[in-house]
């Protein structure tokens, strides 16, 4: 299979003039709540979302705070007269992750996408809806249901050149390609000598949805944060999504993004300059003084959710969308960790072996001396996703929960 891709990628790359620039991540660090101008002849900028949240006001999409947090535009925002005032674009987060690949695809004809229905019937979320029109069935490949393979062939086509994109229709599934993932994408660079390497971005939906059951809910972040060699991100707003997936494209490492089943309808305002985010740094969300709350994907809307109840209560956390699960920004978190002296981990990953207890590990090894309370991490339970709606609110993280916990952190 490698080698029927590397004849498509040839005749594909015989299309561009001139190889396409790689993306090194570790050169485009840089300080919170900053951005570089766009220079004449510079093809991207490197940006940061600014942190703001947008939450509706519809009392029946509060529903005493239950699960999910619909972070749409303000009415006064949507209204035509501002809209258009406006730089940018409005886009879902959905369409914002295809804009991205799309554009990805129009600059790198070596950028390829495979997996289950993501040719003509568009992907199972949309994510990939028209590519296959635009750009052929070679390029937009629709693949059996046999993630082991398709997701082995997809290694394979990077290893010859072509930088392929693989969607899992769920993150679960891609379970069945634990052995391609471990062994070989995040692998074959080391164990090659540098020979090869894997430019290979894995995505698709996860997460706590509603109602889906147990095997449709599945929370892997942990699964793959073990394996050497791999890259892994969470996206959680229209804008970090786009900006993700294009610095993933890019990227001369395989990257794993992970992107929740509940946050695909988030819409927000992006610019209509060309700009990617970096693969490695956290995003500060709300500078405050008193506790650090870290988190991250849908979670990023609930503790925003129990920021307002906490800031009438007096208190002024500070929230950190971690955004890169492997490997941590440790600067932007330990800078925190010296200023509030107190930390909260907010995740929907699994409490046993999950992302919560990786990053206390790290936190604790770092920046120990810093810290005047034990570290706190609120997590989902260790039992399979109930399909009873109540009974799968109760196994997830609620903003109540968060209020409490910081109450108790800073006493």
């Amino acid at each position: 299979m490698a080698t029927g891709f590397h004849g498509v990628g040839a005749a594909v790359a015989a299309l561009s003039s001139s190889p396409s620039n790689s993306f090194d991540s570790k050169k485009l660090l840089c300080s919170p709540r900053r951005s570089f101008p766009v220079r004449k002849g510079a093809s991207f900028v490197v940006d940061r979302s600014d942190g703001s949240v947008n939450l509706d006001n519809n009392p029946k999409a509060r529903r005493a705070q239950q699960l999910i947090v619909n972070a749409v535009a303000n009415k006064a925002d949507s209204s035509p007269a501002s809209s258009s005032s406006k730089p940018g674009h409005e886009l879902l987060l959905f369409e914002a992750l295809r804009e991205g690949l799309e554009e990805e695809m129009d600059r790198d004809p070596r950028v390829c996408v495979m997996g289950e229905d993501v040719g003509h019937y568009g992907g199972s979320y949309k994510v990939t809806r028209g590519l296959a029109e635009k750009f052929g069935d070679l390029r937009v490949l629709d693949t059996p249901i046999a993630e082991n393979s398709f997701t082995g062939m997809g290694i394979g086509a990077a290893m010859t050149g072509l930088r392929p994109v693989v969607e899992g229709m769920n993150m679960g599934f891609l379970l069945l390609a634990f052995n391609q993932i471990s062994n070989n994408c995040g692998m074959l660079h080391y164990t090659s000598g540098g020979q090869f390497t894997i430019p290979i971005v894995i995505r698709g939906p996860g997460g706590v949805g509603r109602q889906l059951g147990a095997e449709h809910s599945q929370r892997l972040e942990s699964y793959f944060q073990s394996i050497p060699g791999i890259q892994m991100v969470a996206c959680s707003t229209p804008y970090n999504a786009k900006g993700l997936m294009k610095a993933a494209i890019r990227s001369e490492n395989p990257v794993i993004l992970f992107e929740h089943v509940l946050l695909y309808n988030l819409k927000e305002r992006l610019p209509d300059e060309d700009y990617i985010c970096n693969l490695e740094e956290a995003e500060m969300v709300r500078p405050g003084e008193h506790v650090t709350i870290l988190t991250y994907s849908r979670m990023r809307y609930h503790v925003m959710q129990a920021a307002k109840t906490l800031v009438n209560k007096g208190y002024d956390p500070e929230v950190i969308d971690i955004r890169s699960l492997k490997p941590f920004d440790l600067h932007t978190i330990g800078n925190s960790v010296k200023k509030t002296h107190r930390v909260l981990i907010v995740e929907e990953c699994m409490r046993t072996g999950g992302i919560g207890a990786s990053l206390t590990a790290a936190i604790t090894e770092n920046f120990h001396d810093y810290l005047d309370a034990p570290i706190m991490c609120l997590s989902s339970q260790d039992v399979p996703t109930p399909y009873a709606g109540t009974l799968e609110e109760w196994t997830v993280v609620q903003p109540a929960q968060i209020v409490t916990a910081v109450e108790q952190l800073c006493k």
